[in-house]
């Protein structure tokens, strides 16, 4: 194993709320899912409490934070309301995200340097809570800069553009993406900001981000249900454990030697 931090992975659970909503009704359970999830090995559990409430409601929140002994990751948009019920919530921590009503899922990240003054009160008043608070950002050395200066202590790396790249075959564009996060988790250590990152990311895409030794935690949703509609919530988030420990250099899980996070 190399030397670097372990991995921790945390499971959003978002979309399990979206195939729920799809029909009405009470199943499938974003609690059960995140229970599930645990119970196979995650680290912690994020939901995105959207200004429209499409995915994740407030009630999901409130089960979450009461029936989880792991932390609960809370995303964001930095408004008043969303502060409000954080501050009643009291999850482990907050992810302050930017948010649209026309987009499908999270476009891009947050704009810290043009919301310092914006943002600063929100970060201050979640610290002042406990709440230990996380800016979705660019992997820009601007983005990064900003949140040292509004005293976030966590950054969270938007790698949406990598993995679209990757995708659709953009070989050069994909490389150029990985140098830019690289660069930028490497910034962020050199500022004293923890880095997580996230959005887009499959097995072999975590896998392959994994390598990078600053970053200590991934946040990953939309692959993991989708996969499980076919190998199970279990397996799927199994899975991506293992692909995360080789990724880091660990030991896999699926070997009987232990998780490796």
């Amino acid at each position: 194993m190399n030397s670097a931090k372990k991995i921790r992975l945390g499971v959003n659970v978002d979309h399990v709320a979206t195939l729920r909503n799809a029909r009405g009704g009470r199943v499938p359970n974003p609690l059960r899912a995140a229970q599930m999830a645990l119970a196979a090995g995650a680290d912690g559990i994020t939901a995105h409490l959207r200004e429209d409430r499409r995915h994740i409601h407030d009630e999901d929140m409130r089960s979450l934070k009461e029936a989880i002994d792991a932390p609960l990751n809370f995303e964001m948009a930095a408004t008043e309301q969303m502060l409000d019920i954080a501050l009643r919530i009291q999850p482990h921590a907050c992810c302050l995200v930017p948010e649209k009503r026309t987009e499908r899922t999270t476009e891009g990240g947050l704009d810290v340097v043009g919301g310092r003054d914006r943002l600063a009160p929100f970060i201050d008043e979640l610290s002042r809570a406990g709440i230990r608070v996380s800016l979705f950002i660019e992997p820009s050395l601007e983005a990064l800069a900003a949140a040292r200066d509004v005293k976030a202590p966590v950054v969270e790396l938007h790698t949406g553009a990598w993995c679209h790249a990757i995708e659709t075959g953009e070989t050069a564009k994909a490389e150029a993406e990985f140098a830019r996060l690289r660069a930028a988790a490497a910034e962020a250590e050199r500022f004293g900001l923890e880095c997580h990152a996230g959005h887009g990311l499959d097995f072999d895409s975590a896998r392959r981000l994994a390598v990078l030794p600053q970053i200590v935690e991934l946040n990953i949703g939309h692959f993991i249900v989708a996969e499980a509609v076919f190998i199970g919530l279990e397996a799927s988030v199994k899975q991506m454990i293992a692909a995360i420990a080789e990724g880091r250099g660990g030991t896999s899980p699926l070997s009987g030697e232990g998780r490796g996070l």
